[in-house]
Formats: C-alpha cells, structure tokens, sequence
C-alpha cells in the first residue's frame, strides 16, 4: 500500500480521527513516499515509527500537498484504538 509519513506533532491528532492536514505532510521531518493522485488509499506513518497509525484516503494528489499549506491533504478513515480497531472478534 502507498506510505506518507507525518511529523511527531500530528501523532496526536491523527490517532485522535482528525484529518491528516497539509502543513503536517510539508514539514521537514515528514516525506511523501509515493506520488498519489487524489481517491488513492493510503497507510499513514509516523516520524520514528515503523508501522502505520492510520489508513486514509488521498483528498489532493501530493503533487497539490506540496504546493499548499494550510487545509486537509489526507481523509483519515481508520485510525489506531478508533471503534473499527476495538470491534470484538466474530466468529464465524
């Protein structure tokens, strides 16, 4: 699955449900791993993290996050402990 990787500052954030934001994606310690169009899915990373903290859906193409700085660049849609990650196991 595509990657992007956030800042430490938006960790909070985004395990809160909030959208990935653009400045988020622009700052230094943040990369834009693959060049996603806008609809792709998406595995958000954290800066020193090794594994995602959320999945979302690409509101602009990186090409378009890298030229804006203010405004959601990634629709969050699963996040770690949200209600999806604390579903209990169905068995079948």
């Amino acid at each position: 699955m595509p990657r992007l990787r956030i800042d430490r500052g938006a960790i909070k954030y985004v395990l809160s449900g909030a959208q990935i934001m653009c400045p988020g994606l622009n700052s230094p310690a943040a990369t834009l791993h693959d060049e996603l169009e806008e609809g792709e899915p998406v595995a958000i990373f954290a800066e020193g993290k090794e594994n995602p903290l959320a999945i979302g859906c690409m509101l602009l193409s990186t090409a378009e996050i890298r030229k804006t700085e203010k405004g959601p660049g990634v629709e969050n849609l699963h996040c770690l402990n949200d209600g999806l990650w604390k579903t209990p196991l169905i068995d079948a």
